[in-house]
């Protein structure tokens, strides 16, 4: 179901610039028992990268509205919600652009996921890098070609996830989820500051270790520094956390700092 600017539709304009270039962002969240799970995150996310992308100005409270009727009476499902330039312009210019467009709309929850939190999963490399761009780097903007082509390549495997590199051959994230690995009490991340997608539950999990007895490294390291990991965990919003049994030919059978994440995420 879809709702375009607050109205029930399904059709978009094919002037709209969200089509026509990519030109936009979105979130997507999780809904239990008719709540967004991070909502104030989830809205605090598309601001920023609207302000980075230069979009026009939004009515923030209508769209905060629309994503909460939105979830209303789901148990379990997702909302997302896109935010684009809207219609105007001339080729690449942005100018006569005046207002945005908002998209809502709602899903039904992954349920593979669950069975994932208790199983486990596994991770193959990626042959597709990701191009490194500061200026769009952490951003969930809609130019999303390249997770497509890691999807691609991913679904001719029989691993569940994908570990990707940027071009300079630097551990970045996952196809759809952030990455992190323990070595003892040290908890490592990739730094996003070049490539990948700054997820909110990556945000919730580094505000949990820093009242822990664990220390966060965010870092550049090439697929190699996973070879003497203990454990390897993946997340995303929708997920929320998932154990990494697998990484290339790398075995993690610990849970410790899974276990000790799980009950908070």
């Amino acid at each position: 179901m879809y709702w375009i600017n607050g109205h029930q539709h399904d059709a978009l304009a094919p002037s709209d610039r969200g089509l026509q270039f990519g030109d936009g962002c979105f979130t997507t969240a999780r809904v239990i028992e008719g709540k967004i799970d991070l909502l104030p995150w989830h809205i605090e996310r598309l601001q920023l990268a609207a302000q980075r992308l230069m979009l026009p100005s939004c009515d923030w409270s209508a769209l905060e509205d629309e994503m909460v009727r939105a979830a209303e009476s789901i148990p379990l499902g997702v909302v997302k919600a896109i935010l684009t330039r809207g219609s105007g312009g001339r080729g690449y210019s942005p100018q006569g652009c005046e207002a945005p467009t908002r998209i809502v709309s709602r899903s039904t929850y992954p349920m593979h996921y669950l069975p994932w939190r208790e199983q486990g999963i596994s991770l193959t490399l990626s042959p597709v890098a990701l191009g490194r761009n500061p200026l769009l780097a952490g951003l969930k903007h809609l130019n999303r070609l390249e997770q497509v082509l890691i999807r691609t390549h991913l679904d001719q495997t029989t691993a569940d996830e994908a570990l990707v590199l940027d071009t300079a051959g630097m551990l970045v994230e996952c196809c759809a989820a952030n990455l992190f690995w323990r070595k003892g009490k040290a908890v490592f991340t990739p730094d996003l500051s070049q490539a990948g997608v700054a997820g909110l539950m990556r945000r919730r999990v580094i505000e949990l270790l820093a009242g822990s007895e664990y220390s966060l490294h965010c870092v550049s390291e090439p697929l190699e520094t996973l070879a003497d990991a203990e454990e390897v965990l993946v997340s995303n919003a929708l997920m929320p956390l998932l154990p990494v049994n697998t990484a290339q030919s790398w075995c993690y059978p610990s849970r410790q700092l899974y276990d000790f994440l799980r009950p908070h995420c």
